[in-house]
C-alpha cells in the first residue's frame, strides 16, 4: 500500500523546512553552503548545523551567518553520519527535512523548485542529483564524471529517467520528519546508511521520487586515496545492505566487481603476453594485445566522453584514472565484503573496523 502522508498540495503553503547538515573538520565547506543557503530565493527554513566531534569546530563559521539565517549550531562527540543526522533531526521544527551534505553548494532556486515540486505532486521523501560547479579543479571534475558517467555506475545516481524505483542519497535527501520518525531516522552504519534508510522507506510503502531540479554543486573528494577509499567504502556497505535487506542486490551493482576482477585477468594476460614474446614466442604478442586492448579501448571511450562534456582534454585524461578508480575501488571493496561476510560469515562491524571514520 503506498503510505501518502496526510499533506495535501494546500497544505503545503503552510509548510517549513528543516536544514541538516552534518560536518565533520569542513569548516571552509560548511561556510560556502551556508553562503548558499543565505541566497535561496525561498526562505522558509532553518539550519541545524551539527560538528561531529571536531577538531576544526565550525562554531565561529557558523555564527557569522546567525544574523542572515535561522540557523543553530551543535557539538557532539564523534559518533559518524548518521546518527549526526539524527541528532540534527531531534532539534528540528520543519515539517521536512533536508539533508545534505556539507561538502555541497546550492543554487538559488534549490529550495524554490522543492516548493513548486511538492505543491505539484506532494511525497514523503525525494532528492536529486548532483553537478559540476564551473570553478571546481579539473579533479574534482574528473571524480564528478566517474560518479554521474553512464558509462561507470554513476547512471544509477540520479538523472530523469530511472530503471528502478528511486533511493534518494544523503548528499540531497528531503523527507517529512513524520516519516523519517517513524521509520526510526538513520542506522548505526557507518556506509550506506543513507540506502538502508532508503529501502525501508521504499518498503515501508512511502512515496519516494526524484526531482531533477533540486540539484546540487557536489564538490566530492579532492584527490585520488580519499576517493579510492569512498568508493571502496560504498562497495562494502552494498553488501551490507544486501545482508540487511534481502532481495536488494541488482544487476548493475555487481558490475564494478565483474569489472574488477576482469581487468584483473586482462593484466595477468598481458603480463603472460609479455613474458612470452620476450622469450621469443609468437604467441606472446597477441597474448598481450588482447590484454591491452580492452583496457586501453575503455580509457578512451571515458576520456573521449568526459573531454566532449567538459570542453576540456585535460579533464577527459584525468576522468580516465577517475573512472578506473572508481570502478576498481568499488569493485574491490564488494568483493573484500563478499568474502569477509558471505564466505567468511565474520559481522557487519566485526570485519571492517579500520574503514570506520575516526
Amino acid at each position: 500500500m503506498r503510505r501518502l502522508s496526510h499533506i495535501t498540495a494546500d497544505s503545503i503553503h503552510d509548510m517549513t523546512y528543516s536544514v541538516l547538515i552534518p560536518v565533520y573538520n569542513r569548516p571552509d565547506e560548511v561556510r560556502e553552503l551556508l553562503e548558499s543557503l543565505a541566497g535561496q530565493r525561498f526562505t522558509d527554513f532553518e539550519v541545524i548545523v551539527v560538528d561531529d566531534g571536531s577538531t576544526r569546530p565550525c562554531a565561529d563559521v557558523v555564527r557569522a551567518y546567525a544574523g542572515r539565517l535561522d540557523v543553530r549550531y551543535f557539538a557532539k562527540p564523534n559518533s559518524g553520519p548518521g546518527p549526526t543526522r539524527n541528532y540534527a533531526a531531534a532539534r528540528a521544527q520543519g515539517t521536512y527535512l533536508l539533508i545534505l551534505d556539507s561538502d555541497v553548494v546550492l543554487p538559488p532556486d534549490y529550495l524554490q523548485h522543492i516548493q513548486e515540486e511538492l505543491q505539484q505532486a506532494p511525497c514523503d521523501a525525494f532528492g536529486g542529483p548532483d553537478r559540476a560547479h564551473p570553478d571546481f579543479t579539473p579533479v574534482q571534475k574528473a571524480i564528478n564524471y566517474a560518479m554521474t558517467s553512464f558509462f561507470t555506475t554513476g547512471g544509477i545516481r540520479g538523472g530523469k529517467h530511472k530503471l528502478d524505483k528511486f533511493y534518494p542519497r544523503s548528499f540531497n535527501m528531503g523527507m517529512r520528519r513524520d516519516v523519517f520518525s517513524a521509520l526510526g531516522g538513520f542506522s548505526d552504519m557507518r556506509f550506506g546508511e543513507d540506502i538502508d534508510l532508503s529501502t525501508r522507506l521504499i518498503r515501508g510503502g512511502y512515496v519516494s521520487r526524484l526531482m531533477p531540479e533540486a540539484w546540487v554543486w557536489h564538490k566530492r573528494r579532492v584527490d585520488f586515496r580519499k576517493f579510492f577509499r569512498q568508493v571502496h567504502n560504498s562497495g562494502i556497505a552494498r553488501i551490507h545492505l544486501t545482508l540487511r535487506h534481502p532481495g536488494t542486490l541488482k544487476l548493475v551493482h555487481l558490475l564494478p566487481a565483474v569489472f574488477t576482477v576482469g581487468c584483473a585477468l586482462l593484466v595477468v594476460l598481458a603480463v603472460t603476453g609479455l613474458v612470452l614474446w620476450a622469450a621469443g614466442n609468437p604467441v606472446g604478442g597477441v597474448l598481450a594485445t588482447a590484454g591491452v586492448a580492452p583496457l586501453l579501448l575503455f580509457a578512451l571511450l571515458i576520456g573521449a566522453d568526459a573531454a566532449w562534456r567538459n570542453r576540456s582534454l585535460r579533464i577527459g585524461l584525468i576522468a580516465v584514472a577517475a573512472a578506473y578508480v572508481q570502478l576498481l575501488g568499488y569493485g574491490s571493496g564488494f568483493l573484500r565484503a563478499w568474502w569477509h561476510r558471505c564466505v567468511r560469515g565474520r559481522g557487519e562491524f566485526e570485519a571492517f573496523t579500520k574503514n570506520f571514520y575516526k
